[in-house]
């Protein structure tokens, strides 16, 4: 397994592991530590013993598992959120689009994943997180959020206060991004140059408050912007 080397100026990425089963966490933190650029900064059996921690432990990317004893990942990730704890989290389950992972999305977290993706991919997640980079491609996202349609707000809403300060180019980039197209595939459709895409995604991810792609594609279904294909 190819990993990048990293420069003995950084420090490594710091992962911290949530998971209620002592064996899923030990084999985490071996594939973890095998990599030079990144290492374990602590664990927790549970969402509550992991906010605690969390909440005086430095870590760049939390692996979240959902079920857990005392409180559940998605509760963990929301207080976490509620804490201002900067840590991005990367939910992991055990089924394919589980019903927590939609709630997982809303209440933070960056990323999920299946707990059997290969090894190559849960290193790339974690890193591609902790870069702001959506792990979860916005269309595969979307298809999540189609599927937990009843979930989702009524037309009866009140606008959301997150898109007040928005553009209305800003708007249109975020609508862009919640139907799945990629920076590339943006710029094409403005007829403007990438870099501008890029600048206009950093100007939403501040004025919303989201962490990064994937909470945009979370924010414009909860708004109503995007309603699920019928």
């Amino acid at each position: 397994m190819n990993a990048p080397s990293a420069r003995p100026e950084e420090r490594p990425l710091r992962v911290f592991l949530v998971d209620d089963q002592q064996l899923v966490r030990a084999g985490f933190r071996m594939l973890v530590e095998s990599q030079p650029d990144m290492e374990v900064v602590g664990e927790a059996a549970d969402g509550l013993d992991a906010v605690e921690r969390l909440s005086v432990t430095g870590a760049d990317v939390v692996l979240m598992d959902v079920r857990m004893p005392r409180m559940d990942g998605v509760a963990a990730t929301r207080a976490l959120t509620e804490r201002g704890v900067t840590a991005r989290v990367v939910v992991l389950t055990t089924f394919d689009l589980d019903e927590y992972v939609y709630a997982g999305l809303r209440a933070g977290a960056s990323a999920f994943l299946l707990k059997d993706a290969p090894p190559e991919v849960l290193l790339s997640a974690i890193r591609d997180v902790h870069r702001g980079d959506a792990v979860v491609a916005p269309s595969a996202t979307r298809r999540m959020l189609d599927r937990f349609a009843d979930q989702l707000p009524d037309d009866e809403q009140p606008p959301d206060p997150r898109l007040e300060a928005l553009t209305d180019r800003e708007r249109e980039v975020l609508l862009l991004v919640a139907q799945g197209l990629s920076n590339t595939e943006i710029a094409g459709s403005l007829f403007v140059a990438e870099p501008t895409v890029k600048t206009h995604i950093g100007r939403l991810l501040s004025k919303t408050g989201s962490r990064d792609r994937v909470q945009l594609v979370v924010l414009a279904y909860d708004a109503g912007l995007v309603r699920p294909a019928p």
